[in-house]
């Protein structure tokens, strides 16, 4: 196993860590909730940035990589909807995307074909980090919550613009895939 890979694996094993620290109250475990939260997050950079430097991409650091991101962020945000400190309308939205675009590109990996990040969907991301580490901190930090509510907006207004997105060069790769298509009369 690579490192790429490991970091990949340490960023699932952060979850569980991650959903207790939020939940518990305590001296400062938001604190530590927040750094083990930014600690997985930087995993995500690292892991793939390590992986294309060194030549190391492989299928399964494909496969795991985008599962590690949503199961960080999915747990994130659920916790954060259990502490009551956003709207659960808000998370099934996000949450659900993930979801609808996660199936996609598995629609398109049976068709033949990929669907690469968009630059949307990293964008979302880095909003997502930024959104739920200012979230976390609002108990803490009250005067951060009209912040930490535009931020989480942000999220899903980006979340809905790249599954659009991923929808769209998804139906645009099947149409040329079909024109090209033998079986087509």
């Amino acid at each position: 196993m690579n490192l790429p890979i490991s970091l990949t694996l340490l960023r699932i094993f952060f979850v569980p860590l991650l959903v207790v620290l939020l939940l518990t109250k305590g001296h400062n475990m938001d604190l530590w909730a927040v750094g083990v939260f930014l600690l997985a997050a930087a995993t995500d950079l690292l892991d793939g940035y390590l992986a294309r430097k060194r030549g190391q991409i492989t299928t399964l650091g494909i496969l795991l990589d985008p599962i590690a991101d949503k199961l960080l962020v999915s747990s994130a945000l659920i916790s954060l909807v259990e502490l009551h400190l956003i709207a659960a309308w808000m998370v099934v939205i996000i949450v659900g995307r993930e979801f609808a675009v996660t199936g996609l590109r598995g629609i398109a990996s049976a068709e033949g074909f990929a669907l690469e990040a968009s630059e949307l969907g990293k964008t979302k991301m880095v909003f997502e980090v930024v959104a739920i580490t200012v979230i976390a901190l609002e108990p803490r930090y009250p005067h951060m919550h009209p912040l930490g509510e535009l931020l989480l907006w942000a999220v899903v207004a980006f979340a809905l613009v790249s599954a659009v997105q991923y929808f769209w060069s998804f139906w645009r790769k099947l149409d040329v895939r079909l024109k090209r298509s033998p079986l087509r009369p």
